[in-house]
């Protein structure tokens, strides 16, 4: 099973890195969680989120965070809502539903 993650929102913050202390190049990314196998494709209502600073080049982790990232990080999650679960088989499946299906009738059949 192969999980991927799609990007919901980027939002360029203007408050300070607190590793590099620049105001310019904070990047917030909301993601989320797709899985894709041969059979059905899903969206899970699974999100991830990262903060990364273009200048220092420094993926900024959550214990890090100050007041003011926190308070912004709040503000856009809610402001990003996830995308709804789905779930969709593919033809693969169908096909493979078609033929335990024919060989059941066909069994059933055959001991009546």
């Amino acid at each position: 099973m192969e999980n991927k993650f799609f990007t919901l929102k980027e939002v360029e913050l203007n408050n300070n890195c607190p590793e590099c202390y620049s105001r310019e190049g904070l990047q917030l990314t909301f993601k989320q969680r797709f899985v894709e196998n041969f059979f059905y494709k899903a969206i899970t209502s699974e999100t991830a989120h990262s903060l990364f600073c273009k200048v220092c080049e420094t993926m900024i982790f959550p214990a890090r965070w100050t007041d003011d990232i926190d308070r912004v990080f709040e503000y856009q999650q809610r402001a990003t809502p996830p995308k709804p679960s789905s779930f969709k088989l593919k033809t693969s499946s169908w096909i493979l539903m078609l033929v335990l299906f024919a060989t059941l009738t066909a069994t059933t059949l055959l001991f009546i």
